[in-house]
């Protein structure tokens, strides 16, 4: 909880930081992305600088606590934040600088409007001495790197900046839009790796330092007056850091920006294009100011800097000397708020015109192009979906090449239909990894407004339909064919068109897994347990009527029994006079299986197959719609 010098109050809520609360009416989206959907031109002409001011500002988070052998919950207040008070201005650079665990990374949150609003205390913050009214106007101006580089390894730099402007422009024409992204790369020195993949630890790409830049450009392309960065050094070389430190410096001074960052170790070279830091130790304030008068202090205590180590290098040595005596000539000296006027947003700037059915259809469009460039480049992902679906389909064929139509291809055809369905639900798990992948920058563009989640699933079914069409066809021409399925035209179309819906099925499973899933192994575990439970009660192995009464409902909710069904009333239904076992001996004309019979033995009496397509349908939506709440729900508590 974010306060201007109240004591911390107790809160039942758990040690969760909330982002905001993300809905997916056009109204609210319009809202979350106001601030990027104007022309790039006629914001550089409007642009403001900001003074940012954080006046007293203490934070405290709820840690529950379970006392062992009573069951009795307790909740343990912890300061994260201790009266923090600051000044960042315009066209300079503020470092919040102390050890791991000092607040550095709450502190930037809170100020970029990334806690839970009933937390949040705007008396605290002050933009060009006006007190802000909410955490949408800190959101609306700041922009927010995190210290991850949350990126698509498999598209180029300019690709990446390009996609963002489109999100995050929607306004600017084409030309506006290829002039920012132009000039931004311009600006970060990514020309000469504009066509380069970005690429991540698996896929070769361009350098950190590079890829650090790329992540600024995502967060500037709509040219915030003010830049908020979580550790923009962290794990680069030392050129690196001094590369990006000297860019931001340059940006902070070409665009009157106010860049407010924290940094772990600066080396001495860095320290020249940093005018002012902000020491934290244990959540409180123990320097304020100039690396000039951060040398003055440390003189004071009595201390004399060695010549192998920079000022703040040694500051962290004496942090709580220092503490000590800052809290003496500070904090005693407690700012009372004065009378000031409210801080108002130009609200012509942030709002979004058009129409919302052509801006919807303008994300779907967007989203679309770029999940088929990533799809297309994940060689791994069409080669192994490719092979998989003509290899199983040639190698069930030539297991059950030419089956009889006797009482024996009857068993034959049940089992071959069986394993099908679990080579085409199991087949999908593969994907599960990309839709990993996919989650974190999904999680930081919904979060940022730049596209409503309902549309990225849309443009996830809108590619994925036609892809797993041809891998339903892939699969279903030599398995049909060779085994000797029923030789009806329409009878080959229907069940391709039911592998078609069992693979749509599996991968609106897979993404709702993904979604719901921490990390691949678990989701792989979760994929193979729910599968496993879903064959078992299909029907095929326990018939309906042997089911316990308390695993019935697995029976109805299984993915594998209405495929099954209408792959068995496909290959039945138009030969149910047909006789498959005749009676051994001199009455050879006595039929003893027909085609209704075998239909009738699975409890098929009457023809369910559109029924069941229409379930299978269902299914697909159903999980698109569990992975749309689940995400919704994320995407309003992700601090990314």
């Amino acid at each position: 909880m974010a306060i201007c010098f109240q004591p911390p109050r107790p809160s039942l809520e758990d040690d969760s930081i909330v982002l905001f609360s993300t809905s997916d009416s056009p109204e609210e989206s319009t809202s979350q992305s106001s601030s990027s959907n104007h022309s790039p031109s006629q914001h550089h002409q409007n642009q403001t600088p900001y003074k940012l001011t954080v006046t007293n500002l203490s934070y405290t988070i709820q840690q529950t606590q379970w006392i062992v052998f009573r069951g009795v919950k307790k909740d343990k207040p912890i300061n994260i934040l201790k009266s923090v008070s600051f000044s960042a201005r315009s066209s300079e650079i503020l470092a919040i600088v102390g050890p791991s665990g000092t607040g550095k990374s709450s502190l930037l949150r809170i100020v970029s409007g990334r806690i839970r609003d009933k937390d949040f205390d705007h008396k605290c913050i002050k933009l060009n001495d006006n007190a802000i009214t909410s955490q949408a106007q800190m959101r609306r101006i700041c922009g927010f790197v995190t210290q991850e580089d949350v990126l698509f390894p498999l598209l180029t730099v300019k690709e990446t900046l390009m996609f963002s402007a489109k999100f995050r422009l929607k306004e600017a024409s084409s030309q506006e839009r290829d002039v920012r992204v132009n000039g931004l790369m311009q600006e970060l020195g990514l020309m000469h790796v504009a066509d380069s993949y970005v690429g991540d630890e698996e896929n070769r790409g361009i350098s950190g330092g590079e890829r650090k830049r790329v992540s600024i450009g995502v967060d500037v392309i709509n040219d915030p007056p003010i830049l908020l960065l979580d550790e923009p050094t962290s794990g680069l070389d030392s050129s690196s850091a001094l590369q990006v430190i000297e860019l931001l410096s340059s940006m902070a001074r070409a665009k009157q920006r106010t860049i407010v960052l924290s940094i772990h170790q600066p080396s001495y070279r860095i320290l020249q294009f940093i005018p002012n830091f902000l020491i934290l130790s244990h959540g409180s304030v123990v320097h304020n100011g100039s690396l000039q008068s951060l040398e003055l202090a440390i003189a004071q205590q009595g201390f004399k800097i060695p010549p192998q180590l920079n000022p703040l290098e040694f500051s962290m040595e004496i942090i709580s000397t220092l503490g000590e005596s800052y809290s003496k000539t500070h904090l005693s000296k407690k700012e009372l708020f004065p009378s000031y006027s409210t801080f108002q947003v130009e609200q012509a700037k942030y709002q979004t015109g058009g129409d919302q059915f052509l801006s919807r259809l303008s994300e779907i469009t967007v989203l679309c192009i770029r999940f088929w460039k990533i799809i297309y480049r994940t060689k791994q992902l069409l080669l192994a979906r490719t092979m998989q679906a003509l290899v199983g389909g040639f190698g069930l064929a030539s297991v059950y090449v030419k089956i009889r139509k006797d009482e024996g291809g009857v068993t034959e055809r049940l089992g071959l239909f069986a394993f099908s369905l679990s080579f085409l639900l199991s087949s999908t798990v593969e994907a599960l990894p990309i839709y990993l992948q996919e989650r974190h920058v999904l999680m930081k563009e919904a979060s940022r407004g730049s596209y409503r989640i309902s549309s990225y699933l849309i443009a996830n079914t809108i590619i994925f339909f036609p892809f797993l069409f041809i891998v339903a066809i892939l699969f279903s021409v030599p398995l049909y064919w060779i085994v000797g399925l029923n030789p009806s035209a329409s009878a080959f179309a229907f069940f391709t068109f039911v592998v078609w819906l069992i693979v749509l099925m599996a991968s609106s499973l897979v993404l709702f897994l993904s979604v719901i899933s921490p990390d691949f192994i678990s989701g792989n575990s979760l994929i193979c347990t729910v599968l496993g439970a879903f064959f078992l009660f299909s029907g095929y192995f326990i018939p309906r009527e042997l089911i316990p009464k308390y695993w019935l409902f697995m029976y109805y909710v299984s993915l594998y029994r209405y495929p099954l069904d209408c792959l068995v009333i496909n290959e039945y239904w138009s030969e149910r006079d047909e006789c498959f076992s005749r009676r051994v001996g001199d009455n050879l004309s006595e039929c003893l299986l027909t085609g209704r019979d075998v239909l009738k033995n699975r409890g098929l009496e009457k023809d369910m197959r559109w029924v069941n397509v229409g379930i299978m349908l269902g299914f697909f939506v159903f999980y698109r719609l569990l992975s749309w709440v689940v995400l919704v729900r994320k995407v309003s508590k992700t601090t990314l």
